[in-house]
């Protein structure tokens, strides 16, 4: 590995084993003969965090000295995956630490192999959080995470039969290395109880809120370095604890089953990523949630701010707080709270500090996903913050109704309480009110934000609306994941592309070099031979590497359209076994992702690819032609063996459903050519790549909206009009593919036939298989192909979170880079 290694002496390698040595006797309290591969792994991680330690030490204190505004970066997930790679290649060591423990007799990819995913996340939105970390800190940045620290991560995926089994995602089972407990810092957290209203001394409502539980959050750090070690941030998350070890009263009146069930209720709040929110026990938890992490995070943000400041007249000057979706959107509600209640401050000073310190992204066009809380939950769960609630929308309201006098159904449409048989608090609605500015993730998603999504708050406020589209950090998907391909490009335009990903563009004078396009067709294979060791293993499938690998990897979703995948894919089966076609190219079909534990049709989808898989896999007709698999379990350390062998990245979702999307760029940026919709970043990615670089089919978002609009589209006219599909809808409507369970597949037949087919796979089939078409003939020629493949990683320069950082610090948080 050349890229990004400072040279090391044999001093430092000797300093290195020794720390390792230490840390297994004295850490781990065994002698060095009795240590296993998973005390050596806590003996190196613990050897890298003293580094990570000194320099956090030294970050804080220059911060310290420039009293620096900061940002803190408030999110429900943080998918950080594996952290002893990132660490050493970011701290320039990984060489080092690779050759001590070659001296000791230790393989390093092993001792990495020991660690497990921190499964803080569920799918893209904690991704970027991750990204946006190494970013901030990268770039000098003053920029925290502040998060749970959840014992169960969303869940860990089993294929039984095909089948989705949820099993629990305990990832700090054994202690983490990673995590710093701090818990002098813990924050004292009320929740529950009633509001009783008195007057002040001067005749003035002053509400009380009384009779409130106690909730504890103890922070524990993480640290985050940025490339080159300069620069130590960290994530914080918090645990949730009983106020006490439990109600001593409860106790000596002689209940202590109940005074033990008090404490375990409390800390059931970081228990687990996203609890079920079917049930009402769920719902209420899952709100308890979302304000721990916004009640510890504010306190623990003001307390920071004043260890340095006499008053909060400049707080919005030092701090700058970004709402990642919804989820934390009772920040508004908590820093007004704070600020009036525990500081004395007036309302409209408070209200000046908390828009001019909040910011909100939104990350979704789907209405599902833009989170609304019944007013009378609220009313239980947190009295006070509702009628704080209450107040802003009333004053909202009046500003509303100045602009636009006698418009009651404005009014009603904007009002961030939606009338009903239950009133609901719309906590999008809460956050673009409380926040300065409102951002999407792409530029189509942003546009579709102003004109669709919230277009009354647009007219009102034109200013607050901008899009800064995200990004990945080449640091883990490019430098650590795909270390051969890395070091191909660093020996051709140098290493400066880690930090300035826009240099890749030198690479384009190499996308017709023959000598380059075989180095670059030589570790594409290479990487698909690792990945198909990998399948082997956990799916139990053999797959050829010299087949086209074309992969769909993301979470589970109709709107994501595995679906119109798989029919394709029993499109190409059914043309082999029954039209004795023979395929362009051989085509391994790779699928990873999991499905919402209460999603029917995803798992069922699930349940299909497994099954068309079972039976293509196994037909001796094919010919070794096609082989269809399911990884299990996809989280980012999988991710890491999958993009970097991916030559085709299904991004095929219904225009105008996503947002942004991540993988799309990860995929792009080692190389895998896209096929796609116009959705998303994917729009970006054609402008960047140009056309003739990726493959784009299907309806636009207008189409899509006319069709809905003007109630054209009906599924069961391209069922009956094209052959080619009646066959792949009968197919997955008989028993094909269900030979033992019969009629298992046949409501996903009835969501597409006979239920409108929401997301229009159908209208989207033909223009699909005509592009994979297209995909098949020219991957058959290799050369064309490399060259397709350079330019697409020559031209992923802005798609690096580098650059989306940049410009969240410069157009939104006001920091100053380098500091």
């Amino acid at each position: 590995m050349k890229s990004g290694n400072t040279t090391s002496s044999a001093k430092d390698v000797r300093n290195f084993q020794k720390s390792v040595r230490y840390h297994v006797k004295y850490s781990g309290g065994k002698a060095w003969d009795d240590a296993s591969q998973g005390d050596i792994y806590q003996a190196v991680a613990l050897a890298v965090r003293e580094r990570l330690i000194d320099g956090m030490l030294e970050t804080d204190e220059r911060y310290k000295k420039e009293d620096a505004k900061r940002l803190y970066y408030l999110s429900m997930e943080f998918l950080m995956g594996r952290a002893l790679g990132n660490n050493l290649y970011n701290l320039g060591i990984f060489d080092l630490a690779k050759d001590a423990l070659v001296d000791m007799g230790i393989d390093i990819e092993e001792v990495r192999g020991n660690e497990v995913d921190a499964a803080l996340g569920n799918g893209g939105l904690g991704r970027l959080a991750a990204c946006f970390l190494d970013s901030l800190a990268t770039l000098g940045l003053p920029g925290y995470g502040y998060g749970i620290n959840y014992d169960f991560g969303l869940f860990r995926q089993e294929i039984d039969n095909g089948c989705q089994r949820e099993k629990p995602d305990h990832w700090c089972s054994e202690e983490t290395p990673w995590l710093i407990q701090r818990p002098y810092q813990a924050c004292i957290i009320p929740v529950y109880g009633r509001i009783e209203h008195f007057q002040d001394r001067h005749g003035n409502d002053n509400p009380m809120w009384m009779d409130w539980k106690i909730l504890v959050g103890v922070p524990h750090d993480m640290p985050i370095v940025g490339f080159g070690g300069k620069t130590v941030n960290y994530l914080r998350l918090f645990s949730a604890r009983s106020s006490d070890e439990f109600d001593m009263q409860i106790f000596n009146e002689g209940d202590y089953f109940k005074a033990v069930e008090q404490k375990m209720s409390s800390e059931t709040i970081s228990k687990v990523l996203y609890p079920s929110d079917s049930v009402e026990v769920g719902k209420e938890l899952r709100l308890v949630q979302e304000y721990f992490l916004v009640a510890c995070s504010i306190r623990d943000i003001v307390r920071r701010y004043l260890a340095n400041h006499d008053t909060l007249d400049a707080f919005a000057d030092k701090v700058a707080i970004q709402l990642n979706d919804t989820h934390p959107a009772l920040t508004v509600a908590e820093l007004m709270r704070t600020l009036i209640d525990e500081h004395d401050m007036a309302w409209e000073r408070a209200w000046e500090i908390t828009e001019a310190t909040l910011a909100y992204t939104n990350h979704t066009l789907l209405p599902e996903a833009l989170e609304k809380w019944p007013v009378p939950l609220l009313e239980r769960v947190l009295p006070r913050h509702l009628q704080i609630i209450y107040e802003i929308n009333r004053r909202f309201l009046q500003q509303v109704s100045s602009r636009w006098p006698d418009d009651g159904d404005r009014l009603r449409r904007m009002s961030i309480i939606e009338e009903g048989e239950t009133k609901q608090v719309r906590m999008a609605y809460l956050s673009i009110v409380g926040s300065h500015s409102v951002n999407g993730v792409a530029e189509l998603h942003s546009e579709l934000v102003k004109s669709s999504l919230v277009p009354d708050f647009y007219e009102l406020w034109p200013e607050r609306f901008n899009n800064k589209t995200n990004g990945v950090t080449q640091r883990r998907w490019l430098l650590k994941s795909n270390p051969l391909l890395s070091d191909l490009i660093t020996e051709a335009i140098g290493d400066a592309w880690i930090t300035d990903l826009d240099r890749l563009r030198q690479l384009e004078k190499y996308a017709d070099d023959e000598t380059f396009q075989r180095k670059f067709l030589k570790i594409k294979k290479a990487n698909k031979e690792r990945l198909a060791k990998v399948i082997l293993d956990t799916a139990r499938v053999e797959v050829d590497p010299n087949s086209l690998f074309d992969t769909q990897i993301k979470r589970l979703h109709e709107y994501k359209r595995q679906l119109l995948n798989v029919m394709y894919i029993i499109h190409q089966y059914l043309s082999l076994i029954e039209d004795q076609k023979e395929l362009t190219v051989p085509k391994t079909y790779i699928f990873a992702g999991k499905a919402a534990p209460g999603y029917f049709m995803a798992k069922l989808i699930i349940k299909l690819i497994c099954s068309v898989g079972e039976v293509i896999n196994k037909d001796p007709r094919v010919k070794g032609q096609m082989k269809v698999v399911l990884v299990p379990d996809y989280r980012v350390s999988l991710a890491e063996k999958i993009v970097p062998a991916a030559e085709l990245s299904e991004q095929i979702s219904t225009a105008g459903m996503e947002a942004s999307g991540t993988g799309n760029m990860k995929l792009a940026m080692n190389g895998a050519l896209t096929i796609g919709t116009l959705d998303g970043a994917n729009l970006e990615i054609l402008e960047e790549v140009g056309q003739e670089n990726i493959y784009i089919f299907g309806l636009k978002v207008e189409e899509i909206q006319q069709m809905r609009d003007g109630g054209a589209y009906n599924p069961l006219d391209y069922y009956n009009q094209n052959p080619d599909i009646k066959r792949v809808m009968d197919g997955i409507g008989s028993d094909m593919f269900c030979p033992n369970e019969s009629g298992l597949f046949k409501p996903i037949c009835d969501n597409i036939l006979h239920q409108g087919d929401y997301y229009f796979h159908l209208a989207d089939f033909q223009p699909y298989v005509e592009a994979q078409d297209k995909v098949s003939q020219e991957y058959r020629d290799r050369s064309l192909w490399a060259k397709k493949a350079i330019l697409n990683v020559a031209r992923t320069g802005k798609f690096s979170s580098d650059r989306t950082i940049s410009e969240y610090a410069r157009e939104i948080w006001n920091l100053r880079q380098g500091v």
